[in-house]
């Protein structure tokens, strides 16, 4: 038998980690004396302190040691090793996107503007019900009116729509032969579907599975820095490419506050696996 200390010693392995695996149950002593309280260890344990070590190094936790050290056999292990990997190569591919973003922010310091660094995330955007206007103007300027004209229609009929913070939404078709038109669409998310009347138009608008958003604060002419911002994220992220038609959510703006630096609006542009 060997004390704690002299086990230590001869695997390397810290008395503070020995007494850890104990109370994980990963490595028991062979014996513990109910006087003193010392824990005795047999040489022939050696082995299986190894393989705990040996698994730890390789990033499995305490639950998948414990599963690893009773399914001990070349099939299983290799299996579980190769699932390691994956693991790993996922993780390699997130910090590699992770030092993109803040090689990106470096940018933004050297060219002294970090307030205007704009973070990309992918996520789902579900299907919506939507009360639509949709009209060529002559600048994205003119959106304004197509809200007040919208507006004007849902106060008219009374009809009712969401009153959350990502309720409305602008669509911008693009269309190469409009020249210095603007297709835009704006939509306001209904609690249900109704009759058509005019350009005032009843839709579902699609989900999308993969949109790439970014949150905007201040003026809405950050806005066009915003998807410059997103240009150069696209052109470190090659596997994705732009969809067609891009959306802006509006969070906050002039009903919510007399502040233009308070706004808040959401970008959102539809990615495609190339």
């Amino acid at each position: 038998m060997l004390k704690i200390g002299d086990f230590s010693k001869l695997t390397h392995v810290s008395v503070r980690m020995l007494r850890y695996y104990d109370t994980q149950g990963l490595l028991k002593p062979s014996y513990v004396d109910p006087s003193t309280g010392y824990r005795m260890y047999r040489a022939d344990q050696v082995p299986e302190l190894q393989k705990i070590v040996l698994l730890r190094d390789l990033n499995f936790g305490v639950a998948e040691t414990m599963e690893l050290l009773q399914n001990w056999n070349g099939t299983y292990l290799t299996q579980r090793l190769h699932d390691k990997i994956l693991d790993i190569e996922e993780v390699i591919e997130m910090e590699k996107k992770r030092i993109a973003q803040i090689q990106s922010a470096i940018t933004h310091i050297k060219r002294n503007k970090f307030d205007q660094y704009y973070n990309v995330t992918i996520k789902a955007i579900p299907s919506y019900d939507v009360l639509s206007l949709r009209r060529k103007v002559a600048s994205h300027f003119d959106e304004g009116e197509l809200w007040r004209e919208l507006m004007d229609f849902v106060h008219k009929e009374h009809i009712e729509f969401e009153k959350g913070s990502h309720n409305n939404v602008a669509i911008y078709h693009d269309d190469e032969h409009l020249d210095s038109y603007v297709d835009i669409e704006v939509c306001l998310v209904v609690k249900k579907l109704g009759r058509n009347q005019d350009a005032f138009t009843y839709r579902t608008l699609d989900g999308i599975d993969k949109m790439a958003c970014m949150m905007v604060y201040g003026p809405y002419e950050n806005i066009a820095d915003a998807y410059c911002s997103f240009v150069d994220w696209l052109d470190k992220n090659q596997p994705y490419t732009m969809g067609i038609t891009s959306r802006q959510v509006t969070i906050i703006d002039h009903e919510d506050t007399q502040n233009p630096e308070e706004y808040l609006t959401e970008i959102q542009i539809p990615l495609l696996e190339i």
